[in-house]
């Protein structure tokens, strides 16, 4: 089974059997969905005082940034 492929899951273990790269996909996609509609992902206090402290971190030295394709790179790269 392939992401690229429209199969209706009957069972969610298929979704396991998918090869780590097609899972992850997967799971990107799921997670933008939930992005579209910000209400559907309720966040705690804790949470959002620091996604803002993060928010104002980068807004102080945006330089500290990096492009997620670059960390993405590293957390997948099999060395």
């Amino acid at each position: 089974m392939s992401l690229l492929e429209f199969r209706v899951v009957k069972d969610f273990s298929q979704l396991l059997e998918l090869p780590p790269s097609e899972r992850l996909q997967l799971v990107e996609a799921i997670w933008d969905s939930l992005v579209e509609v910000p209400d559907a992902v309720p966040i705690d206090d804790d949470l959002r005082e620091e996604l803002d402290r993060r928010l104002a971190a980068y807004y102080a030295d945006p330089s500290t940034a990096r492009p997620w394709a670059e960390i993405r790179g590293e957390l997948l790269d099999p060395k």
